[in-house]
């Protein structure tokens, strides 16, 4: 690899073979760093970094990995120490819907492109969508499950860093106002009292009351969506959990904002050059920046 990676920020990027994720590895590159590209398919990931060394981008790698198998994960580590030996920068990227979308017609993707408001997409997609209870389950492994276990995974090698980031892509759906229940959101916004093992029940839980059709029961987020929001409300609190434990690192969440991607078909209001551009912020701030905190975009917001 050109330029070695002993004076370069070594920066890993997951689900980054197309959308936001792989702009993110473009504008991580760009500005200085050895990426590490990560996707589940081997073909489509190395097409990617083919494309961005085209760009004059010559270091950026690419590793397979696939985050809802801890295995992945765990070759992804040995992967990142045998070349590197640390990390410095992790960016959880990858993520599903949680649902199966029926958009019909292409000719109305069209029109949802060019006419309709952000709320008014937001809305048409929702009653486009069903949520069968395997797409529930494949949500919260992908991005509650994945993403602590690719984190768990490269911990050490964080930590070996002088100065890491970890940046959780999340969304505005996980924020607490989604949950009705006042004891589930108190218990996920009371850090000093709550564990990663305690979020891997709640996970649990939440999967039981949606294959019983109870969601109402402890006041899950309901009204399209349930387990991505769950998802994401998860991982914003497990952020919050591991900033508070690894004090030396900066570790944020954030949502990047409605960005134009195949996940909504391309309907969003965003490029993914202004999407990335959170993940990427939060991944180069000043060694005294913001942790355990949530962006929406560029701006620090609340986790309600």
């Amino acid at each position: 690899m050109e330029g070695g990676s002993s004076c370069r920020r070594v920066a890993l990027v997951t689900g980054a073979n197309r959308g936001i994720g792989l702009e993110v590895c473009r504008q991580l590159a760009s500005s200085g760093a050895t990426v590490v590209l990560t996707a589940r398919d081997e073909k489509r990931g190395a097409t990617a970094v083919d494309a961005l060394r085209e760009l004059g981008l010559s270091d950026v790698v690419f590793c397979q990995l696939d985050v809802g198998e801890p295995s992945s994960a765990a070759r992804l580590a040995d992967f990142v120490m045998d070349t590197f030996g640390r990390l410095d920068i992790l960016v959880n990227n990858a993520g599903v819907s949680g649902v199966r979308m029926d958009v019909g017609d292409p000719a109305a993707l069209h029109q949802v492109r060019t006419s309709m408001s952000a709320a008014e997409r937001l809305e048409w997609f929702n009653q486009r969508t069903a949520e069968p209870f395997e797409e529930a389950e494949e949500c919260l492994r992908t991005n509650y499950h994945g993403t602590k276990n690719v984190t768990e995974a490269l911990l050490p090698l964080l930590l070996s860093s002088s100065d890491a980031r970890v940046v959780n892509v999340s969304s505005s759906y996980g924020l607490l106002r989604y949950f009705s229940g006042e004891e589930l959101k108190h218990e996920l916004d009371d850090i000093d009292n709550l564990s990663a093992e305690r979020l891997d029940e709640l996970s649990g839980l939440f999967l039981k009351d949606f294959k019983n059709g109870r969601l109402d029961h402890r006041g899950w987020p309901v009204g399209g969506f349930s387990a991505y929001k769950v998802s994401k409300a998860l991982i914003n609190a497990y952020t919050r959990i591991l900033a508070k434990k690894h004090t030396s690192m900066r570790l944020n969440c954030l949502d990047p904002g409605y960005v134009k991607t195949d996940i909504n078909f391309h309907t969003g209001v965003l490029t993914v050059e202004e999407g990335a551009r959170g993940p990427v912020m939060l991944s180069l701030m000043p060694k005294e920046g913001p942790t355990g905190s949530y962006f929406n975009g560029t701006e620090q917001a609340a986790f309600m």
